[in-house]
């Protein structure tokens, strides 16, 4: 045992002891670091996993809506893979906005007298605005068709000579005055007629612009069903900034 100056007593053991707690004390802080880390790790696989998922999801079914009509029939409409792309305007006008739109509209009938259905399927957007003077928009489709006249085609056994189609989906370009804003205007893009217990459209890249908006403009894209007899059916989708 040893007496130091001050009175202060210490043997070797206890020397030896403080020096292992305080060892020991540095590997417990180690390893709660590297439990700290483990768990880090694993929430940010968790939350990246979650943001995966969701954008896969967002490529399919948008939203949908159902309605018993009076024939006691179930009409659903539904929007899919709704893409609206906010692209800087070529006039490079302020007061322009402009975006190519991309999707698909699909309908479902069920109950007594589905195979006979008839109606109209139409797709269009709610556009709403802060503030315009005489604001108009401006949309326009086309889709591709095959088109291969006099060809030469070898190859199927009753031997065309020619293919002639339709466009696939028809070509539409519409003008609408909006009016003064602010406020909030319905435009029709195209409707198509249909028949059957089911059936959809789909548009790639549809252009459109609005011109004289001042400030943000959001386009709420909808899909609406409308059978012969006059029940109707409208399905809306989240709004988009074209900002």
């Amino acid at each position: 045992m040893l007496v130091l100056r001050g009175g202060t007593v210490c043997g070797g053991r206890d020397a030896n002891h403080k020096r292992w707690a305080s060892g020991s004390t540095g590997d417990k802080a180690r390893e709660n670091m590297k439990a700290f880390s483990r768990v880090l790790v694993a929430i940010v696989a968790a939350i990246a996993a979650l943001f995966t998922s969701t954008g896969v999801s967002h490529a399919g079914l948008d939203n949908e809506l159902s309605l018993v009509d009076g024939q006691d029939r179930t009409l659903t409409v539904q929007q899919w893979d709704t893409f609206l792309n906010g692209v800087f305007p070529l006039d490079r006008n302020r007061l322009t906005r402009e975006w190519f739109h991309s999707g698909r509209a699909k309908y479902t009938v069920a109950g007594p007298g589905a195979d006979e259905f008839e109606g109209t399927l139409e797709l269009g957007y709610q556009i709403g605005f802060p503030w315009s003077l005489g604001v108009g928009i401006n949309f326009s489709y086309t889709t591709p068709n095959i088109l291969i006249d006099d060809g030469d085609i070898t190859g199927p056994p009753f031997g065309l000579e020619s293919v002639i189609t339709p466009n696939l989906f028809p070509g539409v370009s519409i003008s609408a005055d909006l009016g003064n804003g602010p406020g909030i205007q319905e435009v029709a893009t195209f409707s198509v007629d249909v028949k059957g217990p089911a059936g959809g459209v789909a548009v790639s890249n549809a252009h459109g612009t609005v011109t004289g908006a001042a400030g943000g403009v959001l386009l709420r894209p909808f899909a609406r069903l409308i059978a012969s007899t006059g029940d109707s059916v409208t399905t809306y989708g989240e709004p988009w900034n074209m900002n």
